[in-house]
């Protein structure tokens, strides 16, 4: 038995170390085969869910530590999260024009928590993990009041948007699966450790299927408006790299951790985009492919900037990064 959980967690690595390639590879089947796929749409949020669940899962209480032990860090790397991306995603809808349906894509992407990939990305960037954590922890647990109050303000110009319906929504989809996983992993710690390696098998399945679907029902959409939406995606997210960077400079926030907050600034959790589009607005189904692209995108970026990153660590600091980062640190990072 032992032997088998370690094969499924090797192959577990190996896919979530490249879940944006798999990403691209199930899209493109996806936009080719749309009647493959195009029922996972019925199931978004079941799908975000489950990934939200195996997050939880993966969440120690000692976690939460970070969160006070590193409040500085912390609060610079949350406040830029719920204004950077935000802001930048606005100013493109309003600079572009965008028609209604992309704007309020855009907008659900950048109101959105920061993504779990944002803890690996961070990892291989030799950044500091244990902060990335932290932040996707803080910012995830916020979201059922940030990212519709942020929606509301921000996309009710486009858009009648519903405050409480989007507050339901994030509530069943982020907070209750995460909840529900972290007193799960409290109950039965030693039980879930021993499958700790499958968990992100699950979440990157559960994660392409949500891509996989958008993509097959939005495949002749895609022929027409996709380079855009790309371009938009691209800037957006490396606006938010760059400004949760400079944020970080500015305060003089030390290299590793300076990493992490500019890494999870620029990688929003575009599942729950996606989600939200389908559940709050199903008149307007081009609005989930801003997150569905945001998707594969911001795992190609990150991984590009994380190289950048790593190369400008001391020989001894990038050690010592590597020998401070436990491995079930980044189990819970995949999306």
């Amino acid at each position: 038995m032992k032997n088998i959980m370690h094969k499924i967690g090797k192959i577990s690595s190996f896919l979530t170390k490249y879940i944006g390639v798999i990403i691209i590879a199930f899209s493109v089947l996806a936009f080719f085969w749309r009647d493959g796929f195009a029922w996972t749409t019925k199931y978004t949020s079941v799908f975000l869910g489950v990934a939200m669940f195996g997050m939880g899962l993966t969440i120690r209480m000692e976690d939460f530590k970070v969160v006070f032990s590193r409040p500085k860090e912390v609060l610079i790397g949350f406040v830029s999260q719920y204004t950077i991306m935000p802001l930048i995603a606005w100013i493109l809808c309003m600079i572009l024009k965008l028609p209604t349906e992309l704007a309020l894509g855009v907008i659900l992407v950048g109101c959105c928590p920061g993504g779990t990939a944002s803890n690996v990305i961070t990892y291989i960037a030799g950044g500091d993990v244990a902060l990335s954590v932290g932040m996707t922890i803080a910012s995830t647990l916020i979201a059922p009041l940030m990212t519709p109050l942020l929606v509301y303000i921000l996309a009710g110009t486009w858009v009648e948007v519903s405050f409480w319906a989007m507050v339901i929504s994030v509530v069943k989809v982020i907070l209750i699966p995460v909840l529900l996983g972290i007193l799960i992993r409290t109950l039965f710690g030693k039980q879930i450790e021993k499958i700790s390696e499958v968990l992100p098998l699950i979440s990157v399945v559960s994660i392409v299927m949500i891509i996989s679907g958008i993509v097959a029902i939005n495949a002749e959409k895609i022929v027409s408006c996709g380079v855009l939406v790309l371009i938009v995606v691209a800037i957006h997210n490396l606006c938010g790299m760059g400004l949760g960077l400079l944020a970080a400079k500015i305060f003089h926030i030390e290299y590793s951790k300076a990493t992490a907050i500019a890494i999870e600034v620029g990688m929003q959790n575009s599942g729950l985009a996606v989600s939200l589009a389908t559940a709050n607005f199903a008149t307007s189904p081009l609005a989930t492919l801003p997150g569905a692209i945001f998707s594969v995108w911001h795992n190609i970026s990150g991984s590009v900037f994380a190289g950048i990153r790593r190369k400008g660590l001391t020989p001894g600091h990038q050690a010592g990064q590597i020998q401070d980062v436990h491995r079930d640190d980044v189990h819970g990072c995949w999306k």
